[in-house]
């Protein structure tokens, strides 16, 4: 009968503190599911659905017609493939960039301190200063990479307006945002490595190629994992970018799937198939998050 009565009091001060415990998320758990969790489901629902933003009360369920139409949609090919490449080659050298600062960052020499700090500059400025700034760079006549180009006898032109060069000058804003943060972080992660490390691999004869093969790149391996993942995200969902430098063009060279998505509900208002667009998004990144999970458990 005592252990009996000891079950009985631990049951219910289990059950006590478990309805507690639920009691104390349930608001967070609502605020979560009308913030989050609500318009996920309204934009799937929707992606099955002709609505218009001009009438949005009115909803005619069209199945897979959105689907099937985007399938056929030489546009929304061009926007995946541009925003592929846009986070594709920027993470990578956002990744590239910033390891190399951060072995920058951690050379013992006079000023490195300031230099740290002049580092992070670039990663604090807003986007519309970063694109404001590269605007004025490329300017015919007075921008500043124009002026070197004509000194130099090169033609000139506002690159921006280029089908070649405005996706690479987009990139370039991205790594130049981003890369300072990357250094950071990677410089935080190498600065967790013990100095006897580096001390016996000294003392075995290793070169500094091989300490930094063998030493630096697997205890940082980690959190770099984590930094690309995290600007795989930021990137393939950017849109401010893109927008307010070239809003997609010139000749669509520089659509991405977010202005795509804003193009067609609230360009065309046809928020039906914006959110097939917003739905095909969202799955390519939940694959991505799963994979990335899956690398974490393997880790």
């Amino acid at each position: 009968m005592e252990r009996l009565s000891k079950y009985r009091r631990e049951f219910t001060s289990l059950s006590t503190e478990t309805w507690l415990g639920w009691g104390l998320l349930l608001p967070a758990a609502l605020l979560m599911f009308v913030v989050i969790f609500y318009p996920i489901l309204d934009g799937i629902v929707m992606s099955f659905q002709e609505r218009s933003f001009l009438r949005p009360d009115i909803r005619t369920f069209t199945g897979l017609g959105n689907y099937t139409a985007l399938v056929r949609d030489s546009v929304f090919w061009t926007a995946l493939w541009n925003s592929a490449v846009l986070t594709g080659v920027s993470v990578a050298l956002q990744f590239l960039l910033g390891l190399g600062l951060a072995l920058l960052l951690k050379q013992k020499v006079p000023g490195i301190s300031i230099f740290r700090s002049i580092t992070m500059i670039s990663w604090v400025l807003p986007v519309i200063v970063i694109v404001i700034i590269f605007n004025w760079l490329v300017q015919p006549g007075y921008g500043f990479v124009n002026l070197i180009l004509d000194r130099f006898g090169l033609p000139t032109n506002y690159w921006f307006s280029s089908t070649t060069w405005a996706m690479p000058l987009i990139i370039l804003m991205h790594v130049w945002k981003n890369a300072p943060f990357f250094a950071i972080a990677l410089f935080a992660s190498m600065q967790s490595i013990p100095d006897e490390l580096y001390e016996a691999a000294e003392m075995d004869g290793a070169s500094a190629v091989q300490q930094f093969r063998y030493i630096t790149l697997p205890n940082i391996s980690y959190v770099a994992m984590i930094m690309i993942v995290l600007h795989v995200l930021y990137t393939f969902n950017n849109f401010d970018f893109v927008w307010l430098s070239t809003g997609g063009g010139p000749l669509r060279t520089t659509e991405v799937l977010p202005t795509l998505v804003y193009r067609e509900a609230f360009q065309q208002y046809a928020l039906g198939y914006a959110a097939s667009i917003g739905v095909v998004m969202l799955v390519i990144m939940m694959a991505f998050t799963v994979i990335y999970v899956k690398l974490e458990d393997f880790d």
